[in-house]
């Protein structure tokens, strides 16, 4: 670290106790925060600080971004039978079955390239926008201001995300104030918050430009890209459906989402699967209030998936929203491919 990269990031520490005020009427130019990110990143990435903060004086604090990403005040019990069916609905199933014949033959090449299924591809952006439908109102250098000098608990991982909005809008020609995206300053049709777009999206339509916003070719070669740079496995499965004897030892659920139990070693703790006993695996608990919890056996493919979202809801919601899709496929001659 340099220097001047040195100097900016005390400086912004030193005023980061003052981040933690309500939203106001006041501008971000005028918070001293904002200035010293503003000659920070002057400093690393050769901006224009002044030009920097006469686009900050253009936004305001947005208290509705702060009021959608705080936990809710009665926060209520986990329950997959009450999350599953946002996303596993005819709806979705069927927007999924026209994005797939719409875009066949891209989903097919970012398959072949990044060993992808499509129908996984096409989930995620189904659950992500409802296939480019719901991409978020939001200026992104607005909710990302919000939240990098407005909401102390994830402040440093904002300030990261608004420092790679500007790199990108400034890469790509864009003005930062026209961009909308999500609350939390997720863009385009396949959600991908600024750091991975510059990480992972790919020019998939050969203009010379990544457009996640307009180019459905873009968004879905870099949902595959994101998901084989994660360490996604070709033809290998996802998850399988387990049975238990009782209740699962509290270890094995703290194990975490990435695979690292052996099968055979929870055959002997009474947890059964169709599956190879070499496997290495993660013990997935998928819970109801009042209900029974229905476990999974996760690989090494949901695991990437949660890398996308890191929650096993998420990842199980595009796991099921891909079989369903897929079941529903026309094949040539009539048929429906069916689940695979």
């Amino acid at each position: 670290m340099n220097l001047k990269h040195t100097l900016g990031a005390l400086l912004l520490a030193a005023l980061a106790g003052l981040t933690g005020a309500a939203p106001n009427a006041d501008d971000f130019a005028s918070d001293p925060v904002v200035i010293a990110f503003a000659r920070d990143l002057e400093q690393r990435h050769a901006f224009n600080a002044d030009q920097l903060l006469s686009q900050f004086a253009q936004a305001r604090p947005n208290a509705k971004v702060l009021q959608l990403i705080a936990p809710p005040v009665s926060p209520q019990q986990r329950s997959w039978e009450r999350y599953r069916p946002r996303f596993l609905n005819d709806r979705r199933i069927d927007g999924g079955v026209r994005f797939w014949q719409e875009n066949e033959l891209t989903l097919a090449r970012a398959r072949a390239l990044y060993g992808v299924p499509e129908e996984i591809i096409v989930a995620i952006i189904g659950v992500e926008t409802e296939y480019g439908r719901n991409t978020g109102g939001f200026r992104v250098l607005e909710a990302l201001a919000t939240l990098a000098f407005h909401y102390p608990r994830r402040a440093e991982f904002f300030r990261t995300e608004l420092e790679q909005f500007l790199l990108l809008a400034r890469e790509n020609n864009l003005e930062p104030l026209s961009v909308k995206g999500s609350f939390a300053g997720a863009i385009g049709i396949p959600q991908f918050m600024p750091g991975s777009q510059r990480r992972y999206a790919v020019d998939f339509d050969g203009d010379n430009r990544v457009d996640l916003a307009g180019s459905t070719n873009d968004a879905i070669g870099s949902v595959a890209h994101f998901l084989e740079q994660h360490g996604w496995q070709a033809g290998q499965p996802i998850a399988v459906p387990a049975r238990i004897a009782g209740e699962p030892e509290r270890s094995l659920l703290e194990a975490g989402l990435q695979p690292s139990l052996k099968v055979a070693d929870l055959t002997e703790k009474g947890i059964f699967a169709a599956v190879d006993p070499r496997s290495t695996v993660a013990l997935i608990d998928l819970v109801s209030p009042g209900r029974e919890t229905e476990y999974w056996l996760g690989f090494d493919n949901f695991y990437v998936i949660t890398r996308y979202n890191r929650s096993s809801f998420y990842a199980m919601s595009v796991f099921q929203l891909a079989e369903q899709i897929r079941s529903r496929m026309p094949a040539p001659g009539g048929t429906s491919y069916g689940a695979r």
